[in-house]
């Protein structure tokens, strides 16, 4: 390899990137770039305040120990700095820069610092403000075409053992001391979790939040009474409302609170809300995880487990029965004889593939001759005013686009609409949510009965509390449902509005 030649004047070399994984060949590389001594690497670590996602698989203070052990057993002389994610933004070389100048004090200009990069666009930005860029991996002087990091990190996900042989001793070190090759194995294979954490990238997380805390009270005062004491874990906690009130009970002051979220968002609020003193117990734990990813909690260690509006994400984003079933077994390895699972969610009608005729109102909006299919071209905002201008009527034809379940409806000469039970109250339940519709519309919430779910937990070694029942909302049907529908069936006799929810108290056996 030729030697890489740099200005004396050189005092830095910025080197931006997410660095989840060294290697033997960045180290020699930078090595050669500091040759001439008294140079500085400046690591500039992006998505610092990311982890636990498909792009972002690895903590920030794991890299940073992974690039202080790398720079001194190479003897680099290196500064590390954390970048926290931003909105995208052309200015991101400068936002990049400012950081580092807040952070450290070290003024980075075009005569004193050379910028390492091999991602083209990234390196444009530097160039841009008149920095000189020394290309890495895609420096056309290295002969061989180096292997990027993040494809080495690939090689480890697919389980290629090779990637030790790539990757710089520091990473394997901290890699194997910290256990993280099957946290990255996991977070990067998970089908359920996107590039950013959580389950969609089309959730509003503001109205997300604002609608669980509302509703979080009668959601408590509903299973308070079922709790255990003990080791009380809520998965899918989002911004941890319930927890919060759980910390208010005196009976379970000295009980274990455990949040486990898997969206990056609702996790940050959870340990923004710790750190500013919202709970009183001093034993309230968060972790950003996703249980199907692998097992969390050691076998029989819970006492109550509560999940909320969470299965119906796992039966829609997963493999629907065989990946709820394989949830609810793990909470059943996880706790304890006699401990309890309480699951809160959506549920289908009964007899949910009859056929009924589904009366809708045309005067509440717009009504289009056809439905549109190019929603997901759209912003967000675009989405939302149109769908939210649609009267319910026409908002059951753009539903039937988009939604993620394919089902069939008729529209019949007198204006109403023939369909099955559990396609219009997958419609009904759903047909408000315009400020998150490409999300909503892809989950399902009736794909269980209230029948399934007995045969679901019984399958999963639970026994099922006579407590356990299904649920009708009639709030949801007095205010949203009634005044724009109604229901009957194929000889037009009205039929009751059905179940909308199910509460399931399942326990573990003494014997099991």
């Amino acid at each position: 390899m030729e030697m890489i030649t740099i200005d004396p004047s050189t005092r830095f070399v910025l080197f931006p990137g997410r660095h989840h994984l060294l290697t033997r060949f960045q180290a020699d590389y930078l090595h050669r770039l500091a040759a001439a001594g008294g140079t500085t690497i400046v690591w500039a670590v992006t998505s610092a305040n990311h982890e636990n996602t498909r792009r972002n698989p690895v903590p920030y203070h794991r890299r940073e120990a992974a690039i202080e052990r790398l720079s001194v057993s190479s003897g680099l002389r290196s500064v590390v700095v954390p970048i926290f994610d931003t909105a995208p933004t052309d200015a991101f070389a400068e936002v990049t820069l400012k950081t580092i100048a807040v952070a450290t004090g070290l003024d980075l200009t075009p005569d004193n610092t050379l910028v390492a990069c091999s991602t083209p666009q990234v390196a444009k930005l530097y160039e841009r403000l008149g920095f000189s860029i020394a290309q890495v991996e895609a420096d056309p002087e290295m002969p061989g075409a180096p292997e990027r990091p993040w494809d080495v990190l690939l090689r480890l996900a697919g389980g290629d053992e090779t990637w030790r042989q790539l990757a710089h001793p520091a990473t394997i070190d901290v890699f194997d001391r910290y256990q993280l090759v099957e946290t990255v194995r996991s977070v990067v294979n998970d089908p359920l979790v996107g590039d950013e954490g959580g389950l969609t990238a089309t959730r509003d997380y503001r109205t997300y939040v604002e609608a669980f805390a509302d509703a979080a009270e009668r959601k408590w005062a509903a299973v308070r009474q079922h709790v255990q004491p003990g080791r009380i874990v809520d998965i899918g906690c989002g911004a941890g409302a319930v927890l919060e009130l759980a910390d208010r009970e005196a009976a379970l002051h000295e009980s274990d609170l455990i949040g486990v979220e898997v969206a990056r968002q609702l996790y940050q609020e959870c340990v923004h809300k710790k750190a500013q003193g919202v709970f009183r117990n001093a034993n309230v734990y968060f972790f950003q995880r996703n249980v199907l990813g692998g097992a969390i909690f050691k076998d029989r260690s819970v006492d109550t487990t509560l999940t909320f509006a969470l299965t119906h994400e796992i039966w829609s984003y997963g493999r629907q029965r065989e990946s709820v079933l394989k949830f609810a077994r793990r909470i059943h390895d996880h706790t304890v004889p006699g401990g309890v699972w309480i699951n809160s969610d959506v549920c289908g009608p009964d007899d949910r593939h009859r056929q009924v005729i589904l009366w809708l109102a045309t005067d509440d909006g717009d009504n289009p001759a056809s439905p549109r299919h190019d929603l997901a071209q759209l912003t967000s905002g675009e989405v939302r005013r149109y769908v939210g201008g649609l009267s319910t009527r026409a908002r059951l034809d753009q539903f039937a686009v988009d939604f993620a379940f394919p089902f069939s409806h008729e529209a019949l000469d007198d204006g109403s609409v023939r369909l099955e039970l559990g396609a219009a109250m997958d419609y009904l339940t759903r047909k408000d949510y315009v400020d998150s519709w490409l999300s909503e519309t892809r989950e399902q919430f009736c794909g269980l009965d209230f029948a399934d779910w007995t045969d679901l937990l019984t399958d999963a070694g639970f026994e099922i509390d006579p407590a356990s029942t299904p649920v009708r909302n009639d709030w949801l049907v007095e205010n949203r449902i009634a005044p724009v529908a109604s229901l009957t069936d194929l000889d037009g006799r009205p039929l009751d509005w059905p179940t909308t929810h199910i509460r399931a108290v399942a326990r573990r056996p003494w014997h099991g």
